[in-house]
């Protein structure tokens, strides 16, 4: 059974479908978080930046976009 969704268009979408979209938003939230994470991890030489200081900025933002998506 679905339920109605005013904001949406086209036809209502089956439960297999909800699953589907709500599995590809948590793939693509987990992403953002890797992708945080690496960026925190590279080292950049023409900085002056603890890289230590560096990969606890990425894990932090990690933290939060997962947070913020309820992962």
């Amino acid at each position: 059974m679905t339920e109605y969704r005013p904001h949406e268009t086209g036809p209502p979408k089956t439960q297999q479908e909800e699953r589907l979209c709500l599995l590809e938003e948590q793939v693509s939230t987990l992403a953002d978080a890797i992708r945080a994470l690496a960026q925190g991890l590279e080292s950049i030489p023409t900085e002056d930046v603890s890289q230590a200081k560096e990969a606890a900025r990425g894990a932090g933002m990690a933290h939060e976009i997962l947070l913020a998506q309820k992962l």
